[in-house]
């Protein structure tokens, strides 16, 4: 591991802790170099690899990042913490990989992620479906409002979501 101050190739570890529940191992390293500290992360590599089939038939490859970010997005000033968009992302794609289909479109990963956000932050949902599911006009907008009003409790996760309206 290349040290991100110096460059030089020599460090020796000082701490390995788990993380993302033992799917990642975060490693605290110190270059015998410089002495500057400094972190890195192990995951393992899948080998099943996904493949993203968009709208246009293009075929890319899944990066939970992109995913992350369009949750982040749909989240702004919202209180959701990272860790749940960051635990749903990664739920969504255990479900695609226990599949065993290598390839899946951009619209089911979409209709999952919305799911999951609906029970999660009803505003954050409206965002996020406005965008994938492109509303023709403002009462399929307020039709989706009106079916999250209905939601009880129960089917929410917990997460105070103020008023949609």
């Amino acid at each position: 591991m290349r040290c991100p101050y110096c460059h030089d190739n020599n460090d020796k570890v000082i701490d390995s802790r788990e993380s993302e529940g033992g799917k990642v191992v975060r490693r605290r390293r110190e270059c015998k170099n410089c002495g500057k500290r400094f972190s890195s992360r192990e995951r393992i590599e899948e080998t099943t690899r996904l493949t993203v089939i968009k709208k246009d038939k293009s075929r890319v490859p899944f990066e939970r990042s992109k995913l992350l970010t369009g949750l982040q997005r749909a989240c702004y000033k919202r209180p959701v913490p990272t860790e749940v968009l960051t635990k749903t992302v990664e739920e969504m794609e255990e479900q695609l990989l226990n599949r065993g289909e290598r390839e899946v479109e951009s619209l089911e990963i979409g209709k999952i992620l919305a799911e999951k956000l609906k029970r999660i932050d009803g505003v954050a949902y409206l965002r996020f479906a406005s965008v994938y599911m492109q509303f023709k006009d403002l009462d399929d907008l307020i039709a989706e409002a009106e079916d999250i009003k209905q939601l009880s409790p129960e089917e929410q996760e917990g997460i105070d979501q103020g008023k949609l309206f």
